[in-house]
């Protein structure tokens, strides 16, 4: 058998683009990233202006006031490890979706913050939409096939909503890139492998766990499939070296992403995210799979104009337009029928073509390493692409199947994520590259016109669309906006109807064309992607509504309610009551502005990070166990508490009952550190208790654990002086100075995290964790200076392991090059 090497086939020459269709002529990757940038600019105008910028759900509760304390961190020159304004103090850089170790993150560390989030979002956007185009070229073949990827891929519901996370959107954005790269690498080896670990650092870097885990999860499985192709075609011998490079290729990832996955692997083994944690709220609900038909069907429109599922509140769309589902169609049909296609091709096609078809099929046969046949390649990626849609939708629907909770039960670790609709991810990769593949599959020249499979397909579209109207209609749910659901369908089957019209323009009916016909080609095509785009961006209201950029003003809320005394690191906290959490939780104002601005005068979320004030609780994803133990017990349970705990947390300011946007003075709270508290020894479930009864009195004891009984079971209760004035804090270390009249108890209002190192006059003293979730330590009589400081040896660990597994990759990639530049240097000197 005839076997060619990849590096010898042209992927753009011009018998290629002749095979491929003359109207592909004018995609080139240039002029669909030009047409992508123009589509995203169209739709985000006053963002990339920066006239206005995202402020909806978590953009401006979460991330942009963790890229601000991000930026903060840069400017003073600190690596962000521990963020001391949230939970009482809570790990930052571990929290890995925080992005403080993501290189692109300078885009919005270095230019204005309130222009830069955004513009970091949908440059993610854009880099999505392009890492697809080049992936479903390589895999088809075809130019259009690989714009209508490309531009679905980067454009559709899910990654719309993806916006409002620039963690998320920056880990999708690198998915299809991490496949082109890895399948490279193992198939071709060398400077290959090295690229492929860089890549795939980046998007590890990203911090979206789930997505990382999809990307080499499909990875894997074409991995799997090019060894048994291997394997069948030439023998144990062959598979070898592919054997070996996507192994080398995931160490090095890992390496080069050491000081941000050891830091996250740290403290999600001491979080409270252990087994049984997540649940399957805000699965993909049973009739989910209607909403890629009709996107607002069984949902409802909330306030701002955002719509959303019934039960499911994590994405707002996962429309990927209804044109693309006819070609998906295909893509599917096409695993079915290419046997019998394939048989025929020397009497259907010219000898010409048969030829060129031929060699293409052979270089995605040896792409995937598969040269047993032409085409197989191509046919084991749609069994794959087909196989992982459909698993992943099923999954999506969380407990609602049998196979999701078995799944549940096979892995445990799957607690660490929330939120089975996540799922879906794995379906909105698919769906566009087998829309590619059967758009590739439409501008095949043979005698029977492609038409009719076009018709066809979009005929049972149009049939399901149908059949989910009339179930709208009869069967509506609760709450259900049937009058906008049905609008909605209508409009999409517009959609539908324009769009096949236009691709049976353009698809061949016979070999030839007049060249008369090529003049309107190209006009054709780029009509077909605006009408693509046009129904992707009118499915649903907007899904990312804009405000002004002065709400992001750091200090504003501090400026606005002139809190005295003012809080501070080292001097006191606010803390949000739990009711007037709730009532944050349910109240959305149809104002989008005036809604933030009300909570961020309530330091909701992470606002507080906007005003460098320090607060009980936070919004993050991580917390130390039995810190999220007790957010939960206080915010969540509802088990209530005593005096004795806000005393205890330095709380001077608490939100005014009824009353969630106005504050409070409390004159009773406490330093930040104290001391000469009797010990109580308590377990965990008692000392959570005690903690929240109204009888504890955090002046008279501290809570610790049985195992500190051998260092502070001789200690009483004694005169402790801790000068509050010395009490010096930074981000990573907290100085003061205490005077003991006898050996006592020092208790610190910072949450206890194990890398938090102590000293007592430069000598190491024993952390302890004290009232269930905070720190304490002994000190001998006298008076001493004290010493906390956050020490992060994953941290350090990591470091030293991505430095070496970057030299790795940059000798792997210069070395050769240097090797021969010597070489010929040599020769020149003789």
């Amino acid at each position: 058998m005839l076997r060619v090497r990849q590096q010898d086939i042209p992927v753009d020459s011009g018998s290629r683009r002749e095979a491929g269709g003359a109207f592909e002529l004018g995609f080139t990757p240039g002029r669909f990233a030009a047409l992508l940038a123009v589509l995203i600019f169209v739709a985000f105008p006053q963002v990339l202006l920066g006239l206005q910028t995202f402020v909806v759900r978590d953009f401006g509760f979460f991330a942009y006031p963790l890229a601000h304390y991000l930026r903060e961190c840069f400017w003073k020159g600190e690596v962000p490890l521990w963020n001391p304004f949230s939970h009482c103090g809570v790990p930052f850089l571990a929290q890995w979706n925080t992005m403080p170790l993501y290189p692109p993150a300078l885009i919005y560390l270095l230019l204005p913050l309130s222009w830069s989030l955004s513009f970091f979002c949908l440059a993610h956007l854009f880099w999505a939409g392009l890492g697809m185009y080049f992936l479903a070229r390589r895999w088809t073949g075809s130019r259009l096939g690989a714009a209508l990827a490309g531009l679905i891929f980067g454009f559709n519901g899910f990654s719309l909503n993806l916006l409002m996370w620039p963690s998320h959107i920056a880990t999708l954005s690198w998915m299809p890139w991490v496949v082109l790269t890895a399948e490279a690498g193992w198939v071709s080896g060398g400077r290959k492998i090295a690229a492929a670990a860089l890549v795939g650092a980046l998007q590890m870097l990203a911090g979206g766990p789930e997505t990382i885990f999809f990307t080499w999860a499909i990875c894997g499985v074409l991995w799997v499939a090019h060894l048994v192709a291997e394997c069948q075609a030439s023998g144990v011998r062959a598979m070898l070296k592919p054997f070996a490079r996507f192994p080398a290729i995931v160490l090095l990832v890992a390496g080069l992403a050491a000081a941000q996955l050891l830091p996250f692997l740290d403290l999600a083994a001491h979080s409270q995210r252990e087994g049984g944690f997540a649940d399957t709220r805000w699965s993909m609900p049973a009739r989910g799979w209607a909403n890629f038909l009709v996107p607002m069907a069984f949902g409802t429109t909330v306030k701002q104009g955002l719509f959303f599922q019934h039960g499911q509140y994590w994405t707002s769309s996962y429309y990927l337009g209804i044109s693309t589902l006819v070609l998906a169609a295909l893509g599917v049909a096409r695993v079915f029928t290419s046997h019998g296609m394939r048989r025929n091709r020397s009497t259907e096609m010219s000898s010409a073509y048969a030829a060129r078809a031929a060699q293409a099929d052979n270089m995605s046969a040896l792409q995937l390493g598969e040269t047993s046949g032409p085409g197989r390649g191509r046919r084991v990626r749609l069994w794959l692409l087909t196989g992982g849609a459909l698993l992943a939708l099923v999954l999506a629907t969380g407990d609602q199947t049998i196979l999701s909770r078995f799944a549940r039960r096979l892995l445990p670790q799957l607690a660490l994520m929330t939120y089975p609709v996540k799922f879906v991810t794995v379906a909105v990769f698919a769906l566009p590259m087998l829309a590619a593949f059967g758009m590739a599959w439409l501008e095949k020249p043979v005698k029977s016109p492609p038409r009719n499979r076009l018709l066809a397909s979009g005929a049972i579209v149009a049939v399901l669309l149908i059949f989910v109207l009339f179930w709208v209609w009869l069967s509506p749910l609760a709450n259900d906006n049937t009058g906008a659901a049905l609008r909605n369908g209508l409009g999409r089957a517009a959609f539908l109807i324009v769009t096949v019209a236009l691709l049976t323009a353009l698809v061949p009916g016979k070999l030839t064309k007049a060249p008369e016909s090529l003049v309107t080609r190209p006009l054709l095509v780029t009509l077909l992607l605006v009408v693509f785009w046009l129904d992707i961006w009118t499915h649903e209201p907007q899904q990312n509504p804009v405000v002004p950029s002065w709400v992001y003003q750091p200090g504003l809320a501090r400026l606005q309610l002139a809190l005295n005394p003012e809080p501070g690191l080292g001097r006191s906290r606010v803390m949000v009551s739990p009711a007037a959490q709730r009532d944050y939780l349910r109240t959305v104002l149809e104002d989008v502005k005036a809604n933030y601005l009300v909570k961020r005068l309530g330091f909701f979320a992470d606002c507080n990070l906007l005003d460098s004030v320090p607060k009980v609780d936070g919004f993050f994803s991580l917390c130390p166990r039995e810190c999220g133990e007790l957010n939960s017990a206080v915010y969540v349970s509802g088990v209530g508490y005593g005096a004795g705990l806000p005393d205890f947390l330095s709380v001077s300011h608490i939100t005014v009952p009824g009353e969630s946007g106005k504050w409070t003075t409390r004159d009773t709270f406490l330093p930040l550190a104290t001391g000469g508290q009797v010990p109580l020894f308590l377990d965990d479930t008692n000392a959570l208790r005690t903690l929240l009864s109204a009888d504890f009195d955090p002046r008279k004891n501290v809570i610790l654990p049985f195992e500190a009984r051998a260092l502070a079971s001789t200690v009483g209760r004694s005169p402790v002086r801790v000068l509050v004035k010395s009490i010096q804090t930074t981000a990573h270390q907290v100085d003061f100075e205490v005077d003991a009249a006898n050996p006592a108890v020092v208790v610190l209002a910072q949450t206890y995290y194990h890398p938090w190192r102590a000293w007592v006059d430069e000598s190491p003293a024993t952390l302890l964790r004290a009232n269930y979730a905070f720190q304490a330590l002994v000190v001998p009589a006298g008076a001493h200076q004290v010493r906390l400081r956050y020490v992060d040896r994953m941290f350090q660990v990591g470091m030293g392991v991505s430095a070496a597994a970057l030299a790795v990759c940059l000798g792997w990639v210069l070395g050769p090059a240097l090797v021969q530049r010597f070489a010929d240097q040599g020769q020149q000197d003789k």
